[in-house]
C-alpha cells in the first residue's frame, strides 16, 4: 500500500508541474552530455549505498534502491569523472571531494522522495549540475526585489494575467521573507499573446517603474488578476500615488513596449515557452514553484 501511496503521489507530482505553467511546454533545455558511462567506469569501487550526511530513511526500499543507483551514477559537481557517492564519502586526502556533493546526493533524494521518474530526476540533475553553459540573463537594468547582492538570485520570467503566475507569487513573497537578506528576486516581462491584458498590464507595471513604483504596481496586478481592464489599471496607478499624466503618457509610449519586447526576445532565446518559469543561480528551474523553498535552501548550502 505504501509502494502505491508512493506512485500516486509520484503521479500527482507531474500533474502539479505539467499543470503550473500558461503556454506551451516548459521549455526545458537539455542537459549535459551523457556522463555515467564514465563515471561508472572510472568507479572502479563497490556500490555505495550509504552517506552518512544524507537521510533517506524517509524513502521506500525502492525509492532507497533507485537514489543508490542514482548517486553511484551521476557525475559529482566537482566536475571530475568520480561519481556523486565516491565525492560524497571521499576521506583519503588524494580523493576528490568539491563541498557540493553532499548537496547534490540531498538533491536527489528529495527528487526520488517527491516521485519523480528515473530520466526526469536525471534531466533535473544534470540541468542544476551539468557542465552545460549558463544562458546570459542581464539582470542589473531588471526590477529586483530583496538584497541585491544575494547569495541566490531567483529570475522570473512572468505574466500578469497568468493564473499559474498570480498562484506562484504568495510563494515568492514567502520565500523572501524565509531567506531574507539572501535571496534576491528579478524579474522578466513575459506577456502570453493568449492573455489579451497580459501586455496592457506589463506596459503599465514599466510606466510604474518609470516613477520608482514597479512592485507596488507588480502587487496590485496579481492580487486583482481579475480586474485588468484599462480604469481598474488606473485605478491601481491612483491608489499606488503615480503621477497620472505621467502614467499615461508611458503606459503608451514606444519605449515602454520596446522594453518588454526586449524581455519577452530574452525569454524567447534562452528557451521560455511558458509561465512561470524560472532561473536560479542562471540554471534553468524545472520543478513546481511549491518546490523553490528546499532548491534555495540547498543552494545556500553549496
Amino acid at each position: 500500500m505504501r509502494e502505491f501511496g508512493r506512485r500516486f503521489r509520484g503521479f500527482e507530482w507531474f500533474f502539479i508541474v505539467w499543470m503550473s505553467s500558461c503556454g506551451g511546454s516548459n521549455g526545458s533545455a537539455p542537459g549535459a552530455a551523457d556522463t555515467s558511462s564514465a563515471v561508472r567506469e572510472s568507479r572502479g569501487s563497490p556500490t555505495i549505498d550509504r552517506i552518512p550526511q544524507v537521510d533517506i530513511s524517509a524513502l521506500t526500499d525502492a525509492e532507497k534502491n533507485l537514489w543508490v543507483d542514482l548517486v553511484n551514477d551521476q557525475l559529482s559537481p566537482c566536475g571530475e569523472p568520480v561519481s556523486v557517492a565516491k565525492c560524497a564519502t571521499a576521506t583519503a586526502p588524494t580523493q576528490q571531494r568539491c563541498g557540493a556533493c553532499v548537496t547534490a546526493a540531498r538533491y536527489l533524494a528529495r527528487l526520488v522522495m517527491e516521485g519523480f521518474d528515473r530520466s526526469t530526476l536525471v534531466e533535473h540533475y544534470r540541468q542544476r549540475f551539468g557542465t552545460k553553459e549558463k544562458p546570459n540573463l542581464p539582470v542589473d537594468d531588471s526590477p529586483s526585489r530583496g538584497a541585491p547582492m544575494a547569495r541566490v538570485t531567483i529570475v522570473e520570467f512572468s505574466d500578469f494575467q497568468c493564473p499559474h503566475c498570480g498562484a506562484a507569487h504568495p510563494e515568492l513573497v514567502r520565500l523572501l521573507r524565509e531567506y531574507e537578506g539572501r535571496v534576491r528576486l528579478v524579474y522578466k516581462y513575459f506577456p502570453l499573446s493568449s492573455h489579451t491584458r497580459a501586455l496592457p498590464a506589463a506596459r503599465a507595471a514599466e510606466a510604474a517603474r518609470v516613477q520608482g513604483k514597479f512592485w507596488e504596481m507588480h502587487d496590485q496586478l496579481f492580487e486583482h488578476q481579475g480586474a485588468l481592464e484599462d480604469d481598474d489599471i488606473r485605478k491601481y496607478a491612483t491608489q499606488i500615488g503615480l503621477d497620472m499624466e505621467r502614467f499615461e503618457r508611458d503606459w503608451n509610449s514606444p519605449s515602454v513596449a520596446a522594453r518588454i519586447d526586449a524581455d519577452r526576445q530574452l525569454g524567447q532565446r534562452v528557451g521560455i515557452e511558458a509561465t512561470p518559469s524560472f532561473f536560479v543561480d542562471g540554471r534553468p528551474f524545472r520543478e513546481s514553484p511549491r518546490s523553490l523553498s528546499a532548491y534555495v535552501k540547498e543552494e545556500l548550502e553549496l
